[in-house]
This record gives C-alpha cells, structure tokens and sequence, in this order.
C-alpha cells in the first residue's frame, strides 16, 4: 500500500480526510473542540468545486448537510457533544429518509457545557442511540492521527453503502494532537469510492424504498428526473407517509436489519499483543486516544512479568460481540479504561455476561496516564 507521511492535528487530518473522500459539502457551527475542522474544509472544499456554509447554529449546520445527501453529494457536519445533542432529532430525520452524511464528533467534556476544552469519551451512549426510535447507529472512533482520517474515509464509504449517517468519534486530545501520521495517498483514496447505488430505470417504476428485507434505500439524486419524497413519518414504497400496519412493521424492521445483517462489512478491531494471552493474564479494553496510554502501560506490565494485551474496537456501534466474548471467555481479568463512566463497559458485561469486569475511569476532563493504568493493573495482580 502507497503511503505519505504528513504532520499534522486530528481535526485538521479529518477535514482533508473528507474532501480527499469526495465530500463537495459541509454544513456546520464553530464549537470547542472541533472547529478547526470546519475552518480548514473552508479552506480546502472551494478548490475542489465544493461549498462550506457556517450556519446560524448546529441544528441548521445538520439541517443544510442533509438537504445536499438528498441532492446527492457526500456530506459532512462536526460538532462535539452538545451540538450532537442538537443535531439529534435531524438525525433521526435522515435515518427515517436513509439520507447519508458523515457527522465528526471531537469528544470533550460534560453534560450540558461540561469541560468544553478538555478530553472526554462521555459520547459514547449517545452515539449508539443519539436519536429517539428503533434504528441502529453506525458509530467508528479513532484511536490515532492516522485513524482520524482513514476513519472518516471509512466513514464515507459505509454512510453511501448503508444509506444512513456515519458518526466518526475521536476527542480533543486526537483533535489538537500535533504529531506524523502515515496515510494512504489520495490516488489510493479515491480509487476506493463507491458511489452511491443509483437506479436507471422508467422514471414511473422507480421506487426508492421498495428493497431487500436487509438492503437500504436506492434515493436517486433530486432534481434528475425521478420523483420520490422525503419525510420523518413512516412512509410507503415512494417515501409517503403511511399507517399501514405491515409496512410501518417492515419499514423498521429493515432499518435495523440492514445494518446487522452485514456487520462483518463493519466491524474493525486493533487487537495488541493479544495473541499469546492465557487464562491468567491481563486484557485491556480501552479505545480512542486512551488506547495510545494503554499500549505503554502494556508494555511497561511485560516488562515487569504481567502479561497483558489490548483489544481497541474501532468500529464501536454496532459492538463487535463476538470479538468481545472470545477474549472475555479467554481471559480472567479484563480491564476497561475509559474517560467516562462504564459507557462501554457495560457493552463488555453484557456481551461477556460477566460481573467481575474491572474498570479505571476519569471524567475531570485530564487524560488517562499510562502509569495510572500500571498501577491499576498491578494493584489487582497483587490481591
């Protein structure tokens, strides 16, 4: 694979991550720990024949990024957790129209106005369920410089592939991280775009959400000759609204099942140092930027004779079950690092159906040390 080394910042790798991706269209509102990425996609989207539009506030900035999925353009918005809450009812709006567009959220501190220009991973929960309703959230977080652009890349590819938003989590420490990341080159990039499934037939046969039980919406671009319509209600095989029973049951049933009925195309793991872990040793689960303190720690408890290892979801929502409970079922102590409190653990208890997972968290928005996770880890091997 052709590589190019850059340095750079996550929210910096993330813009250019997206306009190399193809996106022609951003919508967004200035918010503490992620504007850098709007700023710079304003810089980078005007010579590539797109447009980048700061809009009154973060409900607009999500409101004007689905209306160009539905012209058929990729799409951006990037915020941090409280403009997702913002965003949410929207977001909701384009799972129901299986409108695609990639949302970046840089974690930082809260609820509510929390620690605006500290690090935090309290997004978690919200982006597995970030709007009301039965649907399910494709949700990927990055773990390092490079992640923040190849994840959004990914992102892309799956929210055309799945016809529904993508969340890309990273976290402030990622986002203003200035460091060297390898890439892949932007010929690499681009050859890797799929468009959008678009149908060719008559304009009076053509249905856009008559698919597979499995499959997503087919949404043809506006303005080219196929009528359709778009709401937030349950709607029929054309988009218009219906209380009918069984296709009200169908449509839902098909807005989950299209996601996990294909989450071998999602799932992405990190697993280090893992493979000659025994009952007795140490798993670490930890992802985003605490992996980075994880991956020393682990290194440190080798040298000090713990045998430890980490497996990092990158792909967070939906779970990668199986992945969990082989290294649960393998190992007798496993530790969750998280900067929040048990957000993912509880995934790794109810996966593994065990109640004696540790944990090591903290919500003061300072970063999780890798001597803090030593310590952690040595006190419970001494007991």
């Amino acid at each position: 694979m052709a590589t190019r080394e850059v340095i750079s910042t996550g929210n910096d790798l993330s813009a250019r991550a997206a306009v190399d991706a193809g996106c022609k269209f951003f919508g967004g509102y200035p918010i503490t720990p992620s504007s850098e990425i709007m700023h710079t996609i304003s810089d980078l989207l005007p010579k590539e024949g797109g447009a980048a539009i700061q809009m009154e506030d973060e409900i607009a900035g999500i409101c004007a990024a689905i209306g160009a999925g539905m012209g058929g353009v990729r799409t951006m918005t990037a915020t941090s957790g409280p403009g997702v809450s913002l965003k949410a009812e929207n977001l909701g709006l384009a799972q129901m129209a299986e409108v695609p567009l990639v949302l970046v959220n840089v974690m930082r501190g809260g609820p509510s106005t929390g620690l605006p220009t500290r690090v935090s991973q309290g997004d978690v929960r919200q982006a597995r369920n970030p709007s009301h309703g039965d649907y399910r959230s494709i949700t990927l977080c990055a773990g390092n410089l490079a992640e923040c652009y190849t994840e959004v890349v990914r992102a892309f590819n799956l929210a055309d592939r799945f016809m529904q938003p993508v969340i890309v989590l990273t976290d402030e420490t990622l986002g203003h991280m200035h460091g060297k990341a390898m890439l892949p080159t932007v010929e690499e990039v681009q050859a890797g775009i799929v468009p959008r499934k678009k149908f060719e037939g008559a304009p009076e046969d053509y249905r856009p959400y008559e698919c597979g039980p499995t499959e997503p919406a087919v949404l043809n671009p506006m303005f080219e000759g196929y009528r359709y319509h778009f709401t937030g209600l349950h709607h029929d095989a054309k988009g218009f609204p219906t209380e009918e029973i069984e296709t009200c049951r169908k449509l839902i049933q098909r807005l989950e099942d299209k996601v996990m009925a294909h989450t071998d195309e999602l799932e992405l793991n990190e697993e280090f140092m893992c493979d000659d872990l025994e009952e007795n040793d140490v798993l670490i689960v930890a992802y985003g930027s605490v992996s980075l303190a994880a991956k020393e720690a682990i290194r440190h408890l080798r040298a000090d004779g713990i045998k430890a290892g980490l497996f990092r979801p990158i792909t967070l929502w939906p779970s990668p079950a199986d992945r969990i409970k082989h290294f649960t079922d393998k190992v007798k102590n496993v530790l969750c690092v998280e900067l929040n409190i048990r957000q993912y653990t509880e995934e790794v208890e109810r996966v593994s159906q065990r109640l004696d997972i540790e944990g090591l968290y903290k919500v003061n928005g300072r970063a999780i040390s890798p001597y803090e996770i030593v310590n952690k880890r040595s006190e419970e091997h001494t007991l």
